[in-house]
């Protein structure tokens, strides 16, 4: 039992850079000088923006595409014991808002994205990247589910891919089993214009196959 849980130690986790009050580096230093310098400028200063007090980093833009087959749909609907963190429904060309303030309790980053609906409220979902975890980064969704990520540059672009799931109670890890898991995570990191940039997520099943696929195009809102 006890090769099962592993301490929330997180040694490879980076620390936040002090070294300029205005520049956070840690995203920049798990993945390497050289892969780093290959992501177009405007993707290096949003992935290296200090956030922290009142400071919060905001895009505007629109979901272009979504789908979802049978089983991602059961997933998304039974998700919402735990939150609702996949989107609930299908609404497209609709608008969407992605805001990025400092998780003040682990020093990483809230990703808060609203979705609006053709009818009814629109859907906000929650998640705190946390520099943390066996990869040095991870996605808690809440309800103690996290989610370890490896970050990687493919063609220019950043990927972030699930590389397993665990449950954290207190300071231990309990890594989730594959008969568990909801399937291999993507989300990517695509710039399409001076300021702009596509947001992909995807989320496929060895058994069932692609379960969801969501696509949105944003806009940087400066002050």
């Amino acid at each position: 039992m006890s090769a099962l849980l592993q301490r929330d130690e997180a040694p490879q986790a980076p620390r936040l850079s002090t070294d300029n009050p205005l520049v956070d580096l840690r995203f920049r230093a798990l993945l390497g000088a050289a892969e780093w310098d290959k992501l177009p400028a405007d993707v290096r200063t949003r992935f290296s923006k200090r956030l922290c007090g009142h400071t919060a980093a905001t895009y505007v833009g629109r979901v272009t595409e979504l789908r979802m087959n049978l089983a991602g749909r059961i997933l998304s609907q039974a998700l919402r014991l735990v939150g609702a963190p996949l989107p609930v429904c299908l609404d497209t060309d609709v608008a969407s808002v992605v805001t990025v303030t400092e998780d003040g309790t682990t020093g990483g980053q809230v990703w808060t994205r609203l979705y609006a609906k053709r009818g009814g409220f629109p859907q906000i979902i929650h998640s705190a990247k946390r520099f943390a975890g066996p990869t040095g980064l991870e996605e808690y969704i809440g309800y103690g589910i996290a989610m370890a990520l490896k970050l990687s540059v493919e063609d220019g672009t950043l990927a972030f891919r699930s590389v397993g799931y665990n449950l954290k109670v207190g300071r231990l890890r309990v890594p989730l089993p594959h008969w568990l898991s909801p399937g291999r995570l993507t989300v990517t990191h695509r710039e399409t214009d001076a300021g702009a940039f596509e947001f992909t997520l995807h989320l496929g099943h060895r058994l069932f196959g692609e379960l969801l696929y969501q696509c949105g195009q944003y806009r940087d809102q400066h002050e």
